[in-house]
Parts: C-alpha cells; sequence; structure tokens
C-alpha cells in the first residue's frame, strides 16, 4: 500500500502530539502502536475489583506558553484536570492519565494492536512492514523509545549510531490497595535515594478509585538490580518495602502487582527535539530527546510536525 501522507509509530503523546499539530494543519496522518491503549507511558491499569492505578508517567507540569494552552484545552475538555498536592501545578489525565492522550488524538486514523516489524528506507520514503502488509509513506516519524528504534532501523542504519548515545534507565512499579482504615502519612512523596523514589497515593487524584490505592517507582539503581525478576517476586520485594515507609502492615494490603518499565527515564537525551535524515524522509523523537517529562514528549512531537510542515 503506497501512502502519499506522512506515518507515525507510536501512540505516545510525542507521536499523538505530532500528529495533533500536522492534523490542525489539514494534514491526515496515520499512527500505528502495538498496544491496545493509547498515551504509552500514560498509563493506568485497572483491577476487576475496581482498583485503579497510574503505573506509568504520574502527572504533567506546563513549563512552557505553547504546553500550557494544550493543558488549558484539555482541562476544558474535561480529560485533565488539576492534582492538588501542595505542590506546584500537577495534571493529570481524567479518568485516567491517558485523558491527555485521547484529548490529543481526537480525529486522528490510529491501527492499534499494529506492532510494526521493520522500517526501511527508499529512493523517496520509508516502508513500514507489519505483519504481512507494508506502507509505503513519503515521510515517517518514529516516536517509540530510542532502542526501540535502533531495533526497527537496525543497527546498520546511519541515525542508529546517533540513537545508541542516548541513555535510558528502567522503573519497577509496585501497585498496591490497602484496607480503608490503613493510615495515609502523605499524598506524594519524591525521594531519588531512596529504594523508593516516588509514592503516590493514586487515589487522591480527580475522579480515581474510591479506595485507596498507592503507586510506587522503584529507583534506576533498585529497578536495575531487578529488572529481570518476574513481576510476582518483583511485587514480594517491593510491598514491604511500601508498608515500611507508609507504616502499615504488609498483612492489611488487599492488592499487589508489579510492572515492569524497561525505558521508563532518560539520563542522556540527544539533547536536540528530535533527529532527521538529510533529505527529512524519516524523524525520530520522543521525551528521550529533551527531559523525561511529558511536556519534553510533547514538545518533540510538535517540533517535528512543524519541521516537516516547513519542509514540505
Amino acid at each position: 500500500m503506497t501512502q502519499d501522507t506522512i506515518g507515525i509509530i507510536g501512540a505516545g503523546i510525542a507521536g499523538l502530539s505530532c500528529a495533533n499539530t500536522l492534523q490542525q494543519a489539514g494534514l491526515n496522518p496515520i499512527i500505528f502502536d502495538k498496544g491496545r491503549g493509547l498515551g504509552g507511558r500514560l498509563a493506568t491499569r485497572r483491577a476487576a475489583t475496581g482498583l485503579q492505578f497510574d503505573h506509568g508517567a504520574q502527572y504533567a507540569t506546563a513549563r512552557s506558553e505553547e504546553f500550557e494552552k494544550v493543558i488549558a484545552a484539555a482541562t476544558h475538555s474535561g480529560q485533565v484536570a488539576r492534582w492538588d498536592t501542595g505542590e506546584s501545578p500537577r495534571y493529570v489525565g481524567v479518568p485516567g492519565m491517558n485523558g491527555l492522550a485521547k484529548f490529543l488524538a481526537k480525529g486522528l486514523e490510529i491501527h492499534q494492536n499494529t506492532q510494526i516489524s521493520a522500517v526501511r528506507d527508499t529512493a523517496d520514503g520509508c516502508d513500514v512492514t507489519a505483519g504481512d502488509q507494508t506502507w509505503h509513506f513519503k515521510t515517517l516519524a518514529i516516536t517509540v523509545p530510542a532502542p526501540q528504534a535502533i531495533t526497527l532501523l537496525g543497527e546498520q542504519h546511519a541515525l542508529s549510531t546517533k540513537l545508541s548515545e542516548v541513555e535510558l534507565l528502567p522503573c519497577l512499579t509496585l501497585m498496591a490497595a490497602f484496607s480503608p482504615q490503613a493510615s495515609i502519612p502523605f499524598t506524594a512523596r519524591r525521594d531519588p535515594d531512596d529504594a523508593l523514589s516516588w509514592i503516590a497515593l493514586d487515589s487522591s487524584k480527580p475522579q480515581r478509585s474510591t479506595q485507596q490505592c498507592w503507586v510506587a517507582h522503584a529507583n534506576p539503581q533498585w529497578s536495575a538490580k531487578h529488572l529481570e525478576a518476574d513481576p510476582e517476586t518483583i511485587a514480594q520485594l517491593m510491598l514491604p518495602l511500601l508498608c515500611e515507609r507508609l507504616g502499615v502492615d504488609a498483612a492489611t494490603a488487599t492488592h499487589a502487582v508489579a510492572h515492569r518499565w524497561r525505558y521508563a527515564l532518560v539520563s542522556k537525551p540527544l539533547g536536540s527535539p528530535f533527529l532527521r535524515n538529510a533529505d527529512g524522509t524519516l524523524y525520530l523523537g520522543g521525551d528521550w530527546c529533551i527531559d523525561a517529562r511529558i511536556e519534553a514528549a510533547w514538545t518533540s512531537g510538535n517540533a517535528i510536525a512543524l519541521d516537516i510542515l516547513q519542509n514540505r
């Protein structure tokens, strides 16, 4: 199949931002994503008992005027709300973190559950293969984590050397629920030096579960040490750490499940909003270009779109 349009791999915030900007300019980009949901690490896990956990990105902040406008529009639409933690303004998607992703995705053509297996340069663009189907795009943007982009392109690709300079750190996450009588010593706590560098009462966010739900992120060092353990073992290791910090008995936990984020936090970013080839047919971007923040992903995707529009 040949497409005289723009293809985007990845329906995280960078890919959605890119597509949203292109759509506003009158174009019709096509997005491919391997997952069932939108937003990448803007993810929410729901349990059969009505529990809900934002187990990926915890909140967004807005430092630029452009992203402030996006947050304001998404808030006005009812898909983003302010999370009051006593800190500088923090914003979350509602009713789950991917509310912001759904806001950006309105009207876009998105092929979910589509695992792209290979990307190949051609004389006039790129071929994208998923299963037994191949699409040809004159312009392609890849917005997955840098190591996954290398896998798609191949280590010998001209852009892979630059991609290999980017460093991403893992994060192991615990999702735990406790009886309503359990103590609540704080709403959110960040301590980079602690094994659990982030702990948040997820149910304190707007439109969340009424039950006591907590999310804990292990720091990169602890995460790397236990990265290849199975999720059950990770949960067994993290639950006592969380209970100690909350001052509760582990026996009061009613739910404890772990999740592995292999590429969670960029420690050595690209240093520019995106990477592209000389003729502008292939772009690569994501938060790993700038910083480990939702706004950084949006900025990267938006910058890719603006460059595509400028060079059309």
